[in-house]
């Protein structure tokens, strides 16, 4: 008789970059969805290039001329997304909790962030002004920023996001009621 051998397993790392067929599943959906298909990949400030990605996102969709409701669900939905997605990535990346090369995040906040403008008012001003806003709250994190950055996986990878994204609403909306925009 002949025992059957059983290979063993490789460490989880190597197992989530085995999955994908290249090192770090650079092309598995999810990794594909949280690096904005490749933008994360590009430069030395991806997270800058996942925002004007989110911005002109925004100022797409704003053109489609769809209800403001219908403009908050796509939004919100797109930031639910982010998520699993973003969970995935990170795991399949094995580059730490939030690596580099996910920008998802700040391309689905960064629409967030243009919701506090109604969709006719979103002219070149306010969509550079929303982008600069909303990279100077991720990038500084104010409180409650960092601590949400502790929330586990994907959802602590959107949570940080979210709240620069409400800091920089905030703020367009107040350049606007005062006028500078």
């Amino acid at each position: 008789m002949s025992a059957e051998r059983v290979a063993p397993s490789p460490p989880p790392n190597t197992a989530a970059r085995a999955e994908s067929g290249r090192g770090g599943g650079r092309f598995d959906p999810a990794v594909l969805v949280a690096t904005c298909g490749g933008l994360g990949w590009l430069g030395r400030a991806p997270g800058t290039l996942g925002a004007a990605a989110g911005v002109i996102a925004a100022a797409a969709v704003a053109r489609l001329g769809l209800s403001p409701l219908a403009e908050v669900a796509a939004a919100v939905v797109a930031n639910l997304v982010g998520i699993p997605a973003c969970t995935r990535a990170a795991r399949l990346m094995g580059r730490g909790h939030d690596p580099g090369a996910i920008v998802y995040d700040e391309a689905a906040s960064a629409m967030l962030v243009l919701l506090a403008v109604p969709a006719a008012a979103r002219g070149p001003a306010v969509l550079v002004a929303a982008f600069a806003l909303h990279r100077l709250f991720d990038i500084t994190k104010p409180f409650p920023c960092r601590r949400l950055e502790r929330l586990p996986a994907g959802l602590g990878i959107m949570a940080d996001d979210w709240a620069a994204a409400a800091y920089a609403a905030a703020c367009l909306t107040a350049c606007r009621w005062l006028g500078w925009l």
